[in-house]
């Protein structure tokens, strides 16, 4: 309740750490990777996937956006 009364008494936020977000999102291209070849066997195998293979697609299609921002936004100090 202190520190709601005084702010001024809490320590500085600290700053933000910084991140590749490169090697995150292609961890998850390859995890939606995976899953898309999972799927795809299930789907030759004659199992129901349903739109499962189109999410995985969609996945990776937005990962690779994802790779394309990472990329244009990586010197920006800002980020």
């Amino acid at each position: 309740m202190s520190l709601l009364l005084h702010p001024e008494r809490r320590r500085p936020t600290p700053p933000p750490e910084r991140v590749d977000l490169r090697r995150v999102i292609l961890l998850g291209i390859i995890v939606w990777s995976v899953a898309l070849v999972v799927l795809s066997i299930l789907a030759l195998a004659g199992q129901p996937t349903g739109g499962a293979v189109a999410v995985c697609l969609a996945g990776i299609a937005l990962g690779g956006i994802g790779l394309l921002w990472a990329r244009r936004h990586r010197d920006d100090p800002t980020n």
